[in-house]
């Protein structure tokens, strides 16, 4: 793979498996190092370590999200290690068990798909920016889903807390254009991923049933997506920001 990132530091939340992990993967083949921020320990640190037996830079480092003095002490972390900070992927998220009409959502459950899914992006801004800057510039990439852009009638919080991600992202991108720092959001479909595995019933292996789920006829892999996000974070996507880029097999055309 080309170098892209030979002289970078990505933060990568999320990044123990699934689409964060292929992400650290493909950052630390193109020469990067990567700071891994997870809830798993054990996944965390095995990630980290799948990469720096293949030569890689990586650190491991547990990670709640939605604790703002936890994305803080990984954002740290990362300029600590690898002394700078040049971009970061906010992956991390989640699907809680708030499904149903609105009117029948418990205040519990719409807290937790906000502060999953949406405050967890603005800590990470946050303390994330300031860093980019001190380091002359950088990127930022914020996991959306479809859930950014159309209505799913039976997750009301999650589809606000994603709507919600989209905005902060232009935002964000708005306020530090001129300052180098680009901010952008994937608008991601059906990934073959743990997670899409455990919402449908599907074993840990094996061939998902995706005609249904959009015109390409099938599901991605989280590869596919590492792919995106690397370009988004690169210098190639240099004139790229404010944008909620789909890679979604054609769903968001219909």
């Amino acid at each position: 793979m080309p170098a892209r990132f030979g002289s970078k530091v990505i933060v990568v939340t999320g990044g123990s498996s699934g689409i964060g992990r292929a992400l650290a993967e493909r950052v630390a083949a193109e020469g990067g190092a990567v700071v891994i921020g997870a809830r798993r320990r054990d996944e965390g640190e095995a990630a980290a370590e799948r990469i720096r037996d293949k030569g890689g830079r990586a650190l491991f480092v547990a990670t709640d999200v939605t604790v703002e003095a936890e994305v803080a002490a990984l954002v740290r972390a990362a300029v600590g290690e690898f002394g700078r900070l040049d971009g970061a992927f906010n992956n991390a998220g989640g699907v809680n068990a708030a499904f149903g009409p609105v009117h029948q959502l418990d205040e519990a459950n719409w807290r937790a798909d906000l502060e999953q899914n949406l405050t967890s992006v603005f800590y990470g801004l946050k303390h994330e920016v300031p860093a980019l800057l001190a380091s002359g510039g950088g990127a930022i990439v914020n996991n959306g889903g479809l859930a950014g852009v159309v209505g799913i009638g039976p997750m009301p919080s999650y589809v606000a807390a994603k709507h919600g991600l989209v905005g902060l992202t232009r935002s964000a991108a708005l306020a530090y254009a001129r300052q180098g720092v680009r901010v952008n959001a994937i608008v991601t479909g059906t990934i073959d991923t743990p997670l899409l595995r455990r919402l449908s019933g599907a074993p840990p292996e094996g061939a998902l049933p995706a005609d249904h789920l959009n015109p390409a006829g099938r599901v991605a892999t989280p590869e596919e997506v590492a792919a995106l996000v690397a370009y988004l974070l690169s210098d190639e996507a240099a004139f790229v920001t404010g944008a909620a880029v789909p890679i979604d097999g054609g769903f968001t055309a219909q």
